[in-house]
């Protein structure tokens, strides 16, 4: 039974009560609380990255460069 939902950790985590009574919580991502997402499904394990995923790897791969971290050039 689904007891809460809140970012704990600096995730979202979802708490529910077990089989033994007690509480526990894990990642929402591991469970099916979400809807399942339309380009996951659509892609059928074709493609790993989402675009907007992509982009804002490269927007901090920017951000960072711009900073000189990591010994990325601007």
């Amino acid at each position: 039974m689904l007891v809460d939902r809140r970012v704990a950790w600096d995730e979202d985590r979802v708490s529910f009560v077990g089989g033994d009574g007690a509480v526990a919580s894990l990642p929402a991502a591991w469970t099916d609380i979400d809807p399942v997402d339309v380009f996951v499904v659509m892609a059928a394990g074709r493609c790993p990255f989402r675009v907007v995923d992509l982009l804002a790897v490269a927007d901090l791969l920017d951000g960072l460069a711009m900073r000189g971290v990591g010994g990325l050039a601007p």
